[in-house]
């Protein structure tokens, strides 16, 4: 049935069973995105067969290997990338999907990881090239791919500003690493109020202007936001959590500024090596403690439609990821 969070119903269904090259895996924790909310809705660009489970990342123990598995076995923790069908008890999943990750991890963290910290550091370092020094600009900062962009700007020696709809929100994303932000309007529907939070943006920027915008909210905070880029700055498009928004070209022409779409799910695709090294470095990060992914908050299994509708409302401070079992 398609329809909002609401619309999800707990079902039996017969247990999975690892193929050839697959893992079995006994889900712990599952990741909540903004697109779990837009795939219910069939409202993302790839449109799933229904019926199906959403939670495209998640994090479990090994129960089962198929035939030709090389690099896990039976009982090592992983976490994983599958678009949607994690929100069960058990998946069975292509070994190159699940990264191997110590027993000790908590799984409620691992389930959280790898979305937006994969996603920003794409952003950040594939394509954006931001470098240390820089200033930058996060809108959304305490929303999961957020606040990982607020994280790893700082880890990557940035200097990072945010921009947020709450003062709760603020005060997290500077506790994430921000050196200053603001609280702009839920609702931005006349020019004025557009130029007013422009004005305000380019007062925590600085005069030199933002060297990268980190943009997932889109709607009418897209353009005030570019509107604070430096000439040649880089305006990354990561999502639409309030719509698409409407730019005036003249405006990437005047600022000689690029406009850059941020598609993970396409990079992972066409650069597979790619985006398995960038893990590993972002593990590495993890390890050596020069990120911080912190705890996420945690939902049980049977309040999914809650968890989703939260990240939906932008509601979310940091990730939130849904439990299954005791060992989070």
């Amino acid at each position: 049935m398609r329809g909002g969070p609401d619309s999800l119903v707990l079902a039996d269904v017969d247990d999975p069973v690892a193929g050839a090259g697959q893992l079995l895996v006994r889900v712990s924790a599952v990741g909540v995105n903004y697109t779990d909310g837009l795939l219910i809705r069939d409202q993302y660009q790839v449109k799933p067969p229904r019926p199906f489970s959403p939670g495209a990342e998640f994090s479990g123990f090994v129960e089962a290997t198929g035939s030709d598995v090389t690099h896990v076995k039976a009982g090592d923790l992983v976490m994983g990338r599958c678009g949607w069908g994690a929100l069960a008890e058990r998946i069975a999943i292509d070994q190159s999907r699940c990264v191997r990750i110590p027993t000790e991890t908590s799984p409620a963290a691992a389930a959280g990881f790898l979305f937006p910290y994969a996603t920003s550091y794409y952003a950040l370092r594939d394509l954006a090239e931001l470098r240390p020094g820089e200033t930058m600009l996060v809108l959304g900062a305490a929303g999961g791919v957020g606040s990982a962009a607020v994280d790893l700007g700082r880890a990557l020696g940035a200097r990072v500003v945010v921009a947020v709809s709450s003062m709760e929100k603020l005060d997290f994303a500077l506790s994430r690493g921000a050196t200053n932000g603001l609280v702009y309007p839920n609702m931005l529907d006349e020019p004025a109020a557009q130029q007013d939070l422009a004005q305000a943006l380019k007062q925590i920027v600085g005069p030199e202007g933002a060297h990268v915008v980190f943009d997932p909210v889109g709607g009418p905070y897209s353009e005030p936001a570019l509107r604070t880029l430096c000439p040649g700055g880089r305006h990354m498009v990561v999502g639409f959590a309030a719509g698409i928004p409407r730019i005036p070209l003249n405006l990437v022409l005047l600022k000689r500024c690029k406009v850059i779409g941020v598609d993970w799910r396409a990079f992972v695709l066409s650069d597979p090596i790619g985006n398995d090294r960038n893990v590993a470095t972002l593990l590495a990060m993890w390890r050596e403690g020069s990120i911080h992914p912190g705890s996420p908050k945690k939902f049980p299994f049977e309040s999914a439609p809650e968890a989703i509708g939260k990240v939906e409302r932008r509601e979310a401070l940091g990730k939130i990821v849904i439990t299954l079992g005791s060992q989070n």
